[in-house]
């Protein structure tokens, strides 16, 4: 049952080849054979088992709830579940009160008869595109060569390991700067960010709710557009596949394609090359916004950030910044040094940007690499910050771009470099064009993966 996707569980069920309760046992099985303890901070096999057997009982009278009724699901510990505490991948939030009720995706997941397996792990406080926890351990990025250890990337991070370990069919994570596409990107698999308010965000723990969107990380691009059907309360997809030759595509000239990793470029311009040849449009053309931006964020600061040490201002000023992550802490802290203008700055640029790119843009969509390199070996990461920072911000530069002009994208796996580790290829459209984002991207899946 490893690897099988959401839609092919969907049809098993439905079939009755397949049934919920088994299916939710497999995860766990699953799970501990595995053997990697820093994947979910907790099961919540109780639930699970309850909502398998609601789910089997559906089925057995021939009306199930949803398309993915009986499907299992694993969220970002960044989620409210009722009765536990929303850890946000810290130990500092041990103390906060449990959530009295379900985040609302959440809650329609389970009206719609979705099994939920547990919480997952994630950088603490959603905070870096590395997907390193000194709390609750890194998980294992399953495509690492014998002996090494590899980023599984973040925020998302088991997000993407559970699903390219073949545990779930599908994880929900979330997207700040690139924490869905990113891990998607390190672990081979699709990750799909939506533009700002297509899901509600309550129950949702946030980093810096101007930028923060969730999505869900998952084997394949219909997956990813099933459960977003789901979640919007449809029975089919609001997306069918376009034909690559009624596409569009623009490729700026800009930041996005400096200082690629020799493997990452080669299979971006193989991809670009398939899509041709199957008749899409393809032109190069300026986004200056993109180093406007750029130089903008290098001298007034992340907005992000300025969001972040708002949020965790006690924390990071008091006697709590000691059981924190480092890490998290030196970067939440870079925005003491800004001012109100500063943020004002970032602001007005952002909406004026998202006008402006959003116009040159027009029905096209943007592509370049998910990342700008391959997933790293995590040794010099723990070992030095300075590397640690060199490498967040460059795997960030490409994903968290399209966060500040509020773009949609889908990451798609494209290939691999020498070592066997995967390269991602992102589709990106400006805020709210969702639905054709997908669309383009179920009809070129099978193309940008060669």
């Amino acid at each position: 049952m490893s690897h099988i996707t959401a839609q092919a569980i969907s049809e098993g069920l439905r079939s009755g080849k397949l049934d919920p309760v088994t299916l939710t046992e497999e995860v766990y099985d699953r799970l501990e054979q595995h053997a990697d303890n820093a994947i979910f901070i907790e099961t919540t096999r109780d639930r699970a088992m309850a909502e398998a057997q609601a789910s089997r009982l559906r089925f057995k009278i021939g009306l199930p709830a949803s398309p993915l009724d009986g499907v299992p699901v694993a969220w970002k510990d960044l989620f409210d579940l009722k009765g536990r505490i929303t850890t946000a991948g810290a130990t500092v939030t041990r103390t906060d009160p449990p959530a009295t009720a379900d985040a609302p995706v959440i809650a329609t997941a389970h009206r719609a008869g979705m099994i939920t397996t547990g919480t997952v792990n994630m950088t603490e406080f959603a905070y870096s595109g590395i997907g390193l926890n000194p709390h609750y351990g890194t998980p294992r990025n399953v495509h690492a060569p014998v002996g090494q250890r590899r980023s599984p990337g973040g925020s998302s991070s088991a997000s993407g390991v559970v699903v390219s370990a073949g545990i779930v069919p599908i994880s929900m994570g979330s997207d700040t700067g690139g924490s869905v596409r990113i891990p998607a990107s390190f672990n081979g698999v699709v990750g799909y960010k939506t533009s700002a308010g297509r899901y509600p965000m309550d129950g949702v723990y946030p980093l810096a709710k101007s930028l923060d969107t969730i999505g869900p990380l998952a084997h394949t691009v219909a997956d990813c557009a099933l459960f977003d059907a789901v979640l919007r309360g449809k029975d089919t997809p609001e997306a069918q596949a376009a034909r690559p030759d009624t596409l569009s595509f623009v490729i700026p000239d800009e930041i996005l394609l400096d200082g690629l990793a020799p493997s990452v470029a080669a299979n971006f311009d193989a991809t670009v090359a398939r899509l041709e040849a199957a008749g899409a449009r393809i032109m190069r053309i300026s986004l200056p916004e993109l180093s406007e931006l750029t130089d903008l964020i290098a001298h007034h600061g992340f907005l992000a950030g300025a969001e972040a040490l708002v949020l965790h201002l006690d924390r990071v000023r008091g006697p709590a910044a000691a059981q924190m992550d480092a890490r998290v802490v030196r970067r939440i802290r870079l925005a003491e040094s800004m001012s109100a203008v500063d943020v004002l700055m970032l602001q007005q640029a952002r909406m004026r940007t998202m006008a402006s790119t959003a116009a040159r843009i027009g029905a096209s969509i943007v592509l370049c690499p998910t990342t700008a390199t391959t997933a790293m070996e995590i040794g010099p990461l723990e070992a030095d910050q300075e590397v640690f920072f060199r490498h967040n911000g460059l795997t960030l530069r490409n994903t968290s771009l399209g966060n500040f002009l509020d773009w949609c994208g889908v990451s798609i796996p494209n290939g691999t470099d020498a070592d066997g580790m995967p390269t991602g290829f992102l589709l990106s459209a400006p805020t709210g064009q969702d639905t054709a984002l997908l669309a383009a991207a179920l009809g070129c899946e099978e193309i940008v993966r060669g």
